[in-house]
């Protein structure tokens, strides 16, 4: 099975002032960045992809193991050894936040150190991607430092989220 990923990120703004006269300056930005990766284990490649839209209940948390406890669309298992990419959404719906990383059984640790996490509000979105040359991307030790904590903030309602995660398996 092979895997090819095309990851973009482009920001389209302009930024305008009102001044005297009708003279409206204006400053334009057209960011775009692009990681793409073939399919392999080694620097800018990943074999791996998890994809999922996912609830959790009120005050609830989502474990996902990194490695052996995932299945692809095709209902493969899933191990990866690194990370390359990790996207994460949450639904514009939500009530609560969502919550990810810090679990504190055996966190994946390589993204975000031992206690970090990023908040996401309703209809926000979180993206890390590993360079092409990185031949690391972000570490998965099994057991140890392979779980993937998404949490709901709050009580009261369930949280939805979408997750995309590559990776590599070597």
């Amino acid at each position: 099975m092979a895997l090819t990923t095309d990851i973009s990120l482009a920001v389209l703004a302009t930024l305008t002032k009102d001044l005297d006269l009708g003279v409206d300056p204006s400053y334009p930005l057209n960011y775009t960045n692009q990681v793409q990766l073939s399919s392999g284990t080694s620097a800018g490649q990943s074999d791996l992809m998890f994809t999922d839209q996912r609830t959790i209940a009120a005050s609830g948390t989502d474990d996902l193991d990194l490695a052996g406890g995932l299945t692809d669309a095709f209902g493969a298992t899933l191990t990866f050894v690194e990370v390359t990419a990790l996207i994460v959404k949450a639904a514009a719906g939500n009530t609560n936040n969502v919550v990810v990383g810090d679990d504190a059984t055996a966190p994946w640790t390589s993204l975000l150190g031992a206690d970090g996490t990023v908040t996401l509000r309703p209809g926000a979105l979180f993206a890390a991607v590993a360079g092409v040359a990185d031949a690391t991307g972000y570490a998965v030790t099994a057991t140890t430092a392979d779980i993937l904590q998404v949490a709901n903030s709050s009580s009261g309602s369930s949280v939805t989220y979408d997750i995309v995660i590559i990776g590599r398996s070597a």
